[in-house]
């Protein structure tokens, strides 16, 4: 079982850049698939990013590609999301996801998928 909580978020304007940071504790970390989901008001959570369990692969919703970027470090059972160049759009409570189940049918993209959730960060982005 693994705990998780982020840090990182606060209030920017449009353009600036931010990093979350997802500290993990308990055992094995590195047998954690790491996701960042995102929520609004009244939406469901929106998949953001994963990266499997050596920091290799990864995979990003078509809306962040190429400003924000996953990554993690497991001898410190940490996992960042360095978004830069942010937008209004960007505006959202971002959690970070966990999940050990080792399934080829998994969709990473689903939120329902992942067992081991934080608490949220809000970030705010304004014009």
């Amino acid at each position: 079982q693994v705990q998780l909580g982020e840090s990182g978020g606060g209030s920017v304007q449009t353009g600036d850049s931010l990093r979350l940071s997802c500290a993990a504790s308990g055992r094995a970390f590195s047998r954690y698939m790491m996701a960042w989901f995102r929520q609004t008001p009244g939406a469901e959570r929106e998949f953001v990013a994963v990266l499997d369990r050596i920091g290799v692969s990864t995979y990003y919703a078509d809306s962040v590609k190429g400003r924000f970027t996953i990554s993690r470090d497991n001898a410190r059972n940490m996992v960042y999301l360095q978004m830069n160049n942010l937008k209004p759009e960007d505006t959202a409570t971002y959690y970070c996801a966990g999940l050990d189940r080792r399934d080829p049918m998994i969709d990473y993209g689903d939120a329902k998928e992942y067992r081991y959730w934080g608490q949220g960060t809000q970030v705010t982005v304004s014009t």
